[in-house]
């Protein structure tokens, strides 16, 4: 029976990730685009289908099609936050579209049409400045992501020397394979990641960083390369910026810090860090070769 439920689930897995793809890039505020998003064949024999599983499996598909939906939307725009309640109302469309299919009270190309604009309509409400980016952009979307780099280009944008490195050391958006994270513990230093696109393992949690609970007086080094900081960076700017919310969560991470540990990211953020207190911490900056940003290092004062 177990062998019988897994293939089940991979079944549904693999139509659930054809059906994103089938829309994948596509541009929810374009009208020709938006007109084009349909449900394909598999999808809606799939969802039909669920009425024969139980409500535990049906729940599982459903968290899995709300996952795969938020992942695509941060592969689009890595600017794009979402919180608890946010991805509470997502799941809660899921779970809607997924009953009206079933119950089939409506044609398909209506609850299709249905489900995209509520869709658009939650994007917009999440992060309204979606709707003034892409509302003149074309049918499929250039995503605005973040690139992964190397270790060794990190370690050297990071001022990092691992010789001198205190553990156990946090990378906050580690990145998709957590290299950095990785080349650590090759080394046998004790590394954790958090990225809200990167593939779990033991080490390596899938986490937004805005609810992570960092703890408190625990990492001996934090880090961060074009990451927390860069994002920061963009909420100070925009109208609908979650700048407080940033700014507290930039607090919590340094009180995380052990007495003596350090927190390493770019770019720099001199909007918050004139600010910090000199008796409890000790604010380094640095230049970057050719690059026009800085990079900080914060290191927690011992008391």
């Amino acid at each position: 029976m177990l062998n019988v439920f897994h293939h089940l689930m991979d079944n549904l897995r693999k139509r659930i990730d054809k059906q994103i793809d089938f829309n994948r890039g596509k541009n929810l505020f374009n009208i020709e685009s938006l007109n084009s998003m349909k449900f394909i064949e598999d999808t809606v024999k799939s969802i039909q289908g669920l009425s024969l599983i139980d409500k535990e499996t049906e729940r599982l598909i459903i968290d899995y099609t709300t996952d795969k939906c938020l992942r695509e939307f941060c592969r689009i725009n890595q600017y794009f936050s979402f919180n608890s309640e946010a991805k509470k109302n997502l799941r809660n469309l899921y779970s809607d579209l997924f009953t009206t299919i079933k119950n089939q009270s409506k044609p398909i190309e209506i609850i299709a049409e249905n489900h995209y604009n509520n869709l658009k309509d939650w994007l917009t409400k999440t992060n309204s400045f979606a709707q003034d980016v892409y509302v003149d952009q074309d049918e499929l979307i250039e995503p605005i992501t973040c690139a992964e780099y190397s270790a060794e280009l990190q370690l050297d944008i990071l001022k990092i020397n691992i010789t001198e490195i205190n553990s156990p050391v946090l990378d906050i958006g580690c990145g998709v394979q957590g290299l950095l994270v990785k080349y650590f513990r090759s080394n046998g230093i004790e590394a954790y990641g958090i990225d809200r696109l990167v593939q779990p393992e033991s080490f390596l949690s899938f986490a937004d960083w805005l609810e992570y609970r960092y703890g408190t007086s625990k990492w001996g080094t934090i880090i961060s390369n074009l990451g927390f900081s860069n994002h920061f960076y963009h909420h100070h700017l925009r109208n609908d910026g979650n700048f407080l919310e940033y700014a507290k969560k930039y607090m919590q991470i340094l009180n995380s810090l052990k007495n003596g540990g350090k927190f390493h990211y770019a770019p720099s953020i001199h909007f918050i860090e004139n600010y910090l207190e000199k008796k409890k911490f000790n604010v380094k900056h640095f230049s970057i070769g050719n690059y026009n940003f800085e990079t900080t290092v914060i290191q927690r004062l011992r008391k």
